[in-house]
């Protein structure tokens, strides 16, 4: 309890902080809630005058910092109302739109829809309010056109800035904290980074005095757990244990103890009548971990789970399992809302994505959210969550971007995830952001995150994801041809290499290159002694491995020739099945006897004929599902009606399959025969010269081969040491000067420096492919093309697929496939320049996502469009359908609006854009 003169002197304290920021007096007086230190703290910087960094937990309430910067702009405006020449804004920019939606409707509630506006790439809404929302992009464009709504802008705020190491997107952050005039006050609000002095300094070196404001405090304390079996253990015993990442003394031992009965398990069921436990660890199903989530209230939960059809699956086991998470009442609430948002997607299209099962997940309380679902059903997960209605949601670790959705529980099934490429591990970033959804400030007193545990997962590993707060900001920023006209147009060449040189990626690889140098002469040290161990006194080793080296690349160039002969004969064989063969799929999840439904031979991709199999699972099945050519074993009646989405049909149908005597597995066990490779040439030759080198009888010849292996890795390593270093130091101005050279080369800028009408073009061009794209326009490539045909064609540019695929993708006959062939050869010229320049080239275009855009938009039903997708095993994930299908939109937008487009181009653009937006597309464009 507090004296009375102690509650005096806090009081005096409190009226002089008041009487030295007003403003903020002002501000928190209509909060609600009393400000935490670091929010005052950097308020005041902003009340000051000065720039600010703020660096916070997910959940912590940085945004409030954003809006005392709006705060701000409103009380100058309304100071100065009767002098229009200091009229004050501020443009709160956010990552993505649905953030600006958000954030758009809070600002609206707080201060009226006349003084905010909204602008994003769907979206304009009072442009000319003194507040608007708006996308990165969408300030970044206005910065290069030198808009007049930047007359006046006194704040700006970057809310998630920390995206500026996206890969994809994040130059554009870079871009506008260079452009921005220096009159501009920013804000910027970032995750927990442990390198905010160095982003920090940096912005000091571009946009002057910024105040740092780092908090690691967490309003709402978070208790982190291990699922073990059916016990659940806490993973740190206090909070000190936890600074020190102690981990639990008992969760040690128990998981000690249960890896030590698995191994004796292990050894002693190698028999039939082995031990009570087997050798594979199965831990608790889904269904289980949520039962016990509800029955110890932890819920609402986010279940993170590293796969899209995971997570579906997750849903269906939980459903299958009984589970039910809500009471009659929620159940009515959750129909109603799920009826209003779906409204404007047509049953046909429902019956296709599923609806009636993800129905029943969300009146169960269950719902799954990744990027292969439909926008419009993710938004409708999303707002069920946040009321309280959806308990459990199984999710990809996209949820954790973003959006508001925080949950009283976290759960990760694994710590590895596919990142695109291979399966890596969670960083200690990641393990945060993830768990940071745990704990909802004002309703939970303390959040939970559960990691399940397996045999390959130490607790101690565990205990330094949670404890290790490395999360480093790293710039993505690189300059672009489109970056590069608008650059030169706005303030030159030579300021423009000066603007480059200052960003954040220079500032950190200058900072780097101390480092790396003496990485590289450790490097060469350690090649040396790895040398003198590879030395062999019968010859020259040296010699000698580089034969071994050739024969290893000789075969895997073989094996890979085989792969594709073998795929190449199962495509053929696919092509010949007819309706009612029966064929036996070799290997994968539908191993065993099918019925083929509809052999699918539409004329594009790759055949998948939909198949019914002896266990009743009713889908399409491609070539990856055949390590063998296809073979027809028995032929049965197939109704002529049949509708594979009725169980009692695909019952009978596959009791017709089991009736036809033919073993499932065949009479081989195991998978692929290997059939020995034809004998090369080259090959023998290679083999012959090993055989007959003198250092192929030293009998410590597998020593000094893993010596030779080592030092050739760390050769390779440390080459790629020195080019970076090699190419660090003024690197971004290099790279700049090429891309001015080719740009000139092909006429978009004059060999005065200034910007052609071809150049003017490229500078409004936003896309990855922006140079290719106004190749295009200029050489007419896309003129003279119908609505689904241009919508095609330019789907070649702007599609990527998830995986690579073997085969290059079909394409519609005609107009569409000359126009591709003719983008294939200008990327393919513009390859070369580019290459010959030393520049990262330009990604060739895809051509998997042509027959999806071409059949929708000529107005075929969304079934057929979702089996035409090239690269997918099933159908395409109609997410995916439709951001692929908005990003289409977006270039077309792009197109119908351009100087570099002739008339009739502009007009096809126009009504592709119309015939695209409907059905789902429809909804998502009103959303």
């Amino acid at each position: 309890m507090s004296s009375p003169a102690e509650r005096y002197a806090a009081a005096r304290r409190r009226a002089a902080q008041a009487s030295m920021f007003p403003a903020l007096d002002e501000f928190a007086l209509d909060l609600g809630f009393d400000l935490d230190d670091f929010q005052r703290e950097a308020c005041q910087s902003l009340e000051r005058g000065s720039g600010v960094l703020v660096c916070a937990p997910t959940g912590a309430g940085k945004t409030v910092v954003g809006e005392f910067a709006v705060h701000l702009a409103l009380r100058g405006k309304a100071a100065a109302e009767g002098d229009a020449g200091t009229r004050r804004k501020c443009f709160y920019t956010t990552p993505i739109k649905a953030l600006s939606n958000q954030k758009y409707h809070d600002l609206v509630d707080r201060y009226g829809v006349d003084q905010v506006g909204l602008l994003t790439g769907d979206n304009a809404i009072n442009g000319d309010a003194p507040v608007v929302v708006m996308t990165t992009e969408v300030l970044r464009n206005m910065l290069y056109a030198g808009s007049s709504a930047l007359e006046g802008l006194a704040y700006v705020v970057m809310d998630e800035v920390h995206y500026l190491a996206d890969r994809f997107r994040g130059g554009v952050w870079e871009e506008v904290i260079i452009h921005l005039p220096a009159s501009v006050t920013l804000v910027s609000l970032s995750a927990t980074v442990s390198n905010a002095e160095e982003f920090a300094d940096w912005l000091v070196t571009v946009r002057g005095e910024t105040a740092v404001v780092v908090s690691e405090h967490r309003p709402v304390p978070l208790w982190q757990h291990m699922l073990v079996g059916k016990r659940m253990f806490d993973l740190f015993h206090d909070a000190d244990a936890a600074r020190k990442h102690d981990v639990h003394p008992e969760l040690l031992r128990y998981t000690r103890d249960t890896v030590r009965r698995l191994e004796l398990g292990e050894g002693r069921s190698a028999g039939p009548g082995g031990g009570r436990r087997g050798p594979r660890w199965r831990g608790p199903m889904r269904p289980d971990i949520v039962d016990r989530l509800d029955r110890e209230g932890l819920l609402p939960a986010i279940l993170f789970i590293f796969s899209r059809a995971g997570c579906d699956a997750a849903v269906q086991q939980c459903l299958a399992a009984g589970l039910r998470l809500t009471s009659p009442e929620e159940r009515a609430e959750i129909r109603q809302v799920v009826e209003s948002r779906v409204t404007a997607i047509p049953g046909e299209d429902l019956s296709v994505l599923g609806y009636w099962e993800w129905l029943d997940g969300l009146e169960r309380g269950l719902a799954a959210h990744h990027a292969g679902m439909l926008p419009a059903f993710k938004e409708v997960v999303e707002e069920l969550f946040v009321r309280g209605l959806v308990k459990a949601v199984f999710a990809t670790e996209t949820l954790a971007l973003g959006i508001n959705m925080p949950a009283r529980c976290v759960v990760l099934e694994r710590l590895v995830k596919y990142n695109g490429e291979a399966h890596v591990d969670l960083t200690p970033g990641e393990y945060t952001q993830l768990t940071g959804r745990a704990g909802r400030r004002g309703i939970d007193v303390e959040g939970h995150a559960v990691v399940v545990w397996s045999p390959e997962t130490d607790p101690r590993h565990v205990a330094g994801l949670a404890s290790t707060r490395t999360y480093p900001l790293r710039s993505s920023f690189r300059p672009s041809y489109n970056m590069a006209v608008n650059l030169v147009g706005s303030v030159g060449a030579e300021p423009a290499r000066a603007l480059l040189e200052s960003s954040f990626a220079q500032f950190q690889a200058d900072r780097s290159v101390v480092g790396l140098a003496r990485q590289v002469q450790r490097n060469t040290e350690t090649i040396e002694a790895y040398g003198a161990e590879a030395a062999c006194h019968h010859g020259d080793f040296d010699e000698y491995f580089a034969l071994r080296v050739a024969i290893a690349d000789r075969e895997r160039s073989l094996a890979r020739q085989g792969q594709t002969q073998r795929k190449a004969a199962a495509v053929a064989s696919l092509e010949r099945l007819r309706v009612g063969d029966v064929v036996r799929v070799p290997s994968g999840r539908r191993a065993g006897l099918a019925v083929v439904l509809d052999p699918a031979t539409g004329g594009f991709g790759e055949p998948r004929p939909l198949v019914l199999t002896q266990d009743r699972w009713a889908g399409r099945v491609g070539p990856g599902d055949f390590t063998s050519p296809a073979e027809v074993l028995a032929r049965i009646r197939v109704p002529k009606h049949f509708n594979h989405r009725s169980p009692a049909a695909r019952r009978d149908l596959a009791a017709a399959v089991a009736a036809t005597g033919l073993d499932r597995h065949g009479g081989r066990r195991g998978g692929r025969s290997r059939q020995p490779v034809g004998e090369d040439h080259r090959l023998s030759q290679l083999r012959t010269a090993l055989r007959r080198h003198p250092c192929h009888a030293c009998p410590e010849r597998e020593e000094h081969a893993r010596w030779a292996e080592r030092r050739r890795r760390l050769e390779r390593d440390t080459e790629e040491l020195r080019q970076r270093v090699a190419g660090r130091t003024g690197s971004l101005a290099r790279t700049f000067d090429r891309i001015v050279a080719l740009l000139s080369a092909r006429g978009y800028l004059s060999t005065e420096g200034e910007v052609t009408d071809a150049g003017r073009t490229l500078g409004r061009i936003w896309s990855e492919a922006d140079l290719l794209v106004a190749e295009c326009l200029r050489r007419g490539v896309w003129d003279g093309l119908s609505p689904a045909e241009l919508a095609a064609a330019v789907s070649v540019v702007v599609y990527e697929a998830r995986r690579d695929v073997d085969e290059r993708a079909s394409l519609p006959r005609g107009a569409v496939a000359d126009a591709v062939d003719e983008t294939l050869k200008l990327w393919s010229d513009i390859e070369a320049d580019e290459s010959a320049r030393g520049l990262s080239v330009t990604r060739e275009p895809d051509l998997g996502f042509a027959w999806p855009i071409y059949r929708w938009t000529r107005g075929e039903a969304l079934a057929k469009v979702l089996a035409s997708g090239h690269e997918f095993d099933g159908e395409m994930p109609a997410g995916d359908f439709v951001r692929w299908a908005r990003q289409v939109v977006d270039l077309l937008g792009q197109l119908k609006d351009s100087g570099g487009a002739s008339a009739e181009l502009r007009s096809t653009a126009r009504q592709a854009i119309a015939e695209i937006n409907r059905g789902v597309l429809a909804y998502h464009a009103a959303a």
